[in-house]
């Protein structure tokens, strides 16, 4: 006697508003759909990359609510009502300070480990305007890079701190607690 196995069923769709880099995008998601891959297929957003889609990585770390999260581990839907940022919600007509000092340190080789890097800096940096080295370290701590260029990463971040600093030196510490960007 031979068994059937019938199709497995659609899986119903959801709808989910994100609100993405300051804008709000109403999608019709899977529930299992993760944010990495909502951003990039969804929203076009490939500045986070996809790499292990596992967790190990931290190339598809963004921002959500602040904090810097691994993309490939979150589900969409659970990230409605939450604040996203990814890497093309920094700077502007500017770039980042964490992105210039990306450029100075020479700290982004290949290049795609950046995004993720940078956005887990943005989250010390706004946490932490002015980190100890160790904070530095720690905060990229869950970003490989295959090309080796930690130093001059670390540098970067450190960079990063000085340039936001001399920006609110600069703009007379209104809101000492405010980035530089």
């Amino acid at each position: 006697m031979e068994t059937t196995i019938s199709p497995p069923r659609p899986v119903p769709l959801q709808p989910v508003v994100l609100h993405v880099n300051g804008s709000d995008h109403p999608l019709l998601l899977e529930p299992r759909r993760t944010l990495l891959d909502a951003l990039r297929d969804d929203l076009g957003l490939t500045g986070t990359k996809k790499v292990c889609d596992m967790g190990n990585c931290g190339a598809c770390t963004v921002l959500v609510d602040g904090r810097a999260m691994y993309s490939c581990l979150l589900l969409a839907v659970d990230c409605a009502e939450r604040r996203v940022t990814t890497i093309e919600g920094l700077g502007g007509p500017a770039l980042d300070p964490i992105q210039e000092a990306f450029v100075a340190a020479d700290a982004y080789q290949c290049g795609f480990c950046t995004p993720g890097q940078i956005m887990s800096l943005r989250a010390l940096l706004d946490a932490h305007p002015d980190p100890s080295d160790a904070q530095i370290a720690r905060a990229v701590t869950g970003n490989l890079c295959r090309c080796g260029a930690y130093r001059n990463i670390l540098r970067a971040g450190r960079l990063a701190a000085e340039i936001e600093a001399d920006r609110r030196a600069q703009q007379g510490g209104q809101d000492g607690n405010a980035p530089g960007r």
